[in-house]
């Protein structure tokens, strides 16, 4: 009797479950919108979970009794003492398959890495990072900007809107970011704009981060000097991971999963540098595939299968089942 397993990856913006079999095949693939419990509740964080699964599983033409391992990836999940909570919202999924609940990193770790074990740096409107050693020891971060681990695009911003100030009260360098957000926002000029600012007539948030990137491709030393900012910090955040599971002297992947990866050759580039000192046989690999694709592998980790020499197989035919999806 062929075995299912099922996939989630609940994030901060969208969230997407997968339907796949014992050989790696992709079957069924249900799509949602923000699902942090944190942001949305519990009570919607439920409902959004009973949706993806049921969407999911009639998508595959599959039965819930046939599910044999579950893998939950949740933005948000980041403390032992939330897993109670995180418990009571699955229960009215009523499954009878074994399953485990991970922070989302470690679904994005599980989809990129070649040896299902390593470090991962998600980048987006903000960033965390998570890692798994062999052993299936955790190294994390926080997950705070606020304690001082934010590089993804609203530090960014943030940061680029200090540099505009700087440069306007004499305290900084000329920089074109001025002239760019000026544009952006459509003021009439950088005092216009920086009123405008302070006094929350105008609003500036993460999804100004390309200009940032755009202002840097085209020279501008301060917005350069800001992507390469960002790509230490990232680094350094990857290293912090290393140490914890002391990986320094390890072959392993560094997967880079969001975003705000996208933006600019420069952060990966300074990310490389800071990991390379300290790790100089980590890889780093961009994640191509949907997270989810790691939920799926972690179900079947959960139910004893083995996984990695069906990864290769459930990332192409997850593909083809997007793609055919997206057709629709």
């Amino acid at each position: 009797m062929t075995r299912y397993f099922l996939g989630f990856d609940v994030g901060a913006t969208k969230s997407h479950a997968l339907v796949a079999d014992e050989a790696g095949q992709a079957l069924g693939f249900g799509q949602g919108g923000p699902g942090n419990p944190m942001d949305i509740g519990h009570h919607a964080f439920a409902e959004l979970l009973r949706v993806l699964t049921q969407e999911a599983l009639v998508s595959a033409g599959v039965d819930d009794k046939d599910i044999a391992g579950v893998g939950f990836g949740i933005g948000g999940y980041d403390w032992p003492s939330q897993r109670g909570p995180m418990l009571e919202a699955i229960r009215p999924l009523a499954l009878r398959a074994p399953f485990e609940i991970v922070n989302d990193a470690i679904i994005a770790l599980l989809a990129g890495a070649s040896q299902g074990w390593g470090v991962a740096v998600i980048a987006g409107t903000s960033c965390n990072c998570w890692g798994w050693d062999q052993d299936r020891r955790v190294g994390r971060m926080t997950g705070f900007s606020w304690l001082g681990e934010g590089a993804g695009s609203h530090e960014l911003v943030i940061r680029a809107l200090q540099a505009v100030a700087r440069e306007w009260t004499r305290r900084g360098q000329p920089t074109r970011l001025s002239e760019a957000f000026v544009e952006l926002t459509g003021a009439r000029d950088t005092a216009d704009f920086l009123e405008g600012l302070t006094l929350e007539r105008i609003k500036v948030g993460a999804e100004a981060a390309p200009a940032v990137f755009r202002v840097a491709a085209e020279g501008d030393p301060v917005a350069r000097e800001l992507i390469l900012w960002a790509g230490r910090e990232l680094g350094d955040l990857a290293v912090g991971v290393m140490r914890q599971l002391n990986l320094e002297t390890r072959v392993f992947d560094v997967v880079l999963a969001g975003s705000f990866f996208n933006g600019s050759p420069l952060l990966v580039e300074a990310m490389r540098e800071v990991v390379h000192r300290i790790a100089p046989g980590a890889r780093l690999v961009r994640l191509h595939v949907p997270p989810v694709v790691g939920g799926v592998l972690l179900g079947m980790e959960i139910a004893g299968a083995h996984t990695l020499s069906v990864r290769g197989p459930l990332i192409e035919s997850t593909d083809r089942l997007l793609a055919s999806e997206s057709q629709r």
